[in-house]
């Protein structure tokens, strides 16, 4: 599974110097968390619902101040597992998607979520079990050895 199998290709952006009320204003009216922030029609940012809730209301700052910089991007051949990789440990819960220096979608951590909760519905395939790993709690079994409670 790669990038372009999960990012969402309706990416909203907004210039650098327009005004964090601006953006949270988009965000609100949009119903999303992140916007992808340019500058010279270049990429420069994401700023997301958590950078403008810290700013007091009418701050008058302007998005550049504020946004996640540098922004990491991904292409839309990267693997999940990858996508997930960049994405850990960092505040901003997204990677935008680019192409030949072009913003073609944007991924966040809701959308590897829902791809890992929707895989764990896979069917058992003949002959091969997936499981998950260190799934539910340890229990004594009747013989005494430590099993994994079933669900």
């Amino acid at each position: 599974m790669r990038a372009q199998d999960i990012m969402t290709t309706k990416v909203e952006t907004i210039a650098a110097l327009e005004t964090a009320e601006a953006a949270a204003e988009r965000m609100r009216r949009n119903r999303i968390h992140h916007l992808v922030v340019t500058k010279d029609g270049k990429l420069a940012g994401i700023v997301s619902d958590g950078d403008l809730r810290a700013l007091a209301p009418r701050s008058g700052r302007l998005v550049e101040e504020v946004m996640s910089s540098p922004a990491i991007a991904a292409t839309a051949e990267m693997p999940i597992r990858k996508l997930a990789n960049l994405l850990r440990g960092r505040s901003v819960g997204c990677l935008p998607v680019m192409d030949d220096g072009r913003v073609v979608g944007i991924v966040t951590t809701t959308d590897l979520l829902e791809r890992i909760g929707r895989g764990s519905e896979r069917p058992i395939t003949r002959g091969k079990r997936w499981t998950l790993k260190g799934r539910g709690p340890r229990r004594k079994s009747v013989t005494g050895r430590k099993s994994f409670a079933s669900h």
